[in-house]
């Protein structure tokens, strides 16, 4: 089956699984769960990303993002290839730690998102790593003690989800643990990992044609929302394609792309892979990189290679290309 291109949206709702290879553990002691926090804290701070819930089990952890300025792949990828860094180092071992790529699926916010925080926080129950409420009012290593009151952790976003209870956080904190405590009694929710929509490899048209007939691709979930969601997502989707399709037609490339910035900055293409910090080589990169990339559809290792520079540079440059591309107004016209 092949690999489909994740549903990328600023300021989404997405819950995240990653599982072990193997479903071997990831997690082998406190020192590897406080590792992986940290990374995730720093990770959040970096993309402008939020975490509304959380929780580590011994091989596989769940989180529920809203995507920040970054796309969550930002953030995935800093997260998931430190960590796994930091364990085989530790571990002295090489080879892969997680089973496949990660899983994320865009969730309808409304209708899902506290339904997805009781879920994620309460899978350590429901895995007997505690032994009722209580325990997990005591657990560390979700975020469900920190929305019950039990503790402080700046990092994780609370007030969206207290809101959503009462005015104030005591109150809050008291109608989220019986909020907690009324989903024990209703099992896995196996609704709740995805399945509002599942791609078939034709495309989006595709979507709707094996939506209309109930024929599903198993293990390519990639929202969980009504109809009217998904059809909302989709609309989104095939417009941003339509617009790369059509700049395409009009003969944009990423040549002509350096050649327009570079014309506008009033710089030689050739001072592009200088190294130095020149106010006009740097607003002309991050032109570059965000017009090349979002507008354009250009992939990250291709800009990196006609910049000169690495992958990770220019998911840094791309925030900074789109506020600089709107203040002068500059756009790519078919």
């Amino acid at each position: 089956m092949p690999r489909h291109k994740r549903i990328e949206i600023a300021g989404a709702i997405y819950h995240v699984i990653t599982r072990g290879i193997e479903r071997r553990n990831i997690f082998l002691d406190d020192r590897d769960r406080q590792e992986f926090v940290s990374r995730l804290e720093r990770g959040l701070k970096e993309t402008g990303s939020k975490c509304y819930a959380w929780a580590l089990m011994p091989n596989h952890f769940h989180l529920l993002i809203r995507s920040g300025a970054k796309p969550l792949s930002d953030l995935m990828r800093r997260l998931l290839t430190g960590y796994a860094v930091y364990f085989n180092r530790r571990r002295k071992r090489s080879g892969y730690l997680y089973q496949n790529r990660y899983k994320s699926v865009l969730c309808q916010e409304d209708a899902y998102l506290l339904e997805l925080v009781r879920y994620i926080h309460l899978n350590p129950l429901r895995a007997e790593l505690v032994n009722d409420i209580a325990g997990l009012n005591k657990h560390p290593w979700s975020g469900h003690m920190t929305l019950a009151g039990k503790r402080c952790a700046g990092w994780q976003s609370v007030d969206e989800i207290w809101q959503r209870f009462s005015t104030t956080g005591k109150e809050a904190a008291k109608k989220y643990i019986e909020f907690i405590s009324d989903g024990i009694a209703m099992g896995r929710r196996n609704d709740l990992t995805g399945g509002g929509l599942r791609r078939s490899a034709g495309g989006w048209q595709g979507v709707r044609a094996l939506r209309a007939s109930k024929e599903y691709w198993r293990g390519d979930e990639r929202m969980l929302g009504d109809s009217a969601f998904v059809n909302d997502v989709i609309k989104a989707a095939e417009e941003a394609i339509a617009h790369r399709e059509r700049l395409k037609l009009a003969g944009w490339t990423l040549g002509k792309i350096v050649n327009k910035v570079c014309d506008n900055l009033s710089i030689e293409k050739a001072e592009l892979l200088r190294k130095g910090r020149k106010n006009n080589v740097s607003n002309a990169r991050m032109l570059i990189a965000y017009l090349g990339n979002k507008e354009l559809g250009i992939s990250g290792a291709e800009l990196a290679r006609a910049l000169g520079i690495t992958k990770q540079a220019i998911s840094k440059l791309i925030p900074g290309g789109e506020q600089l591309a709107n203040r002068m107004n500059l756009k790519l016209t078919n």
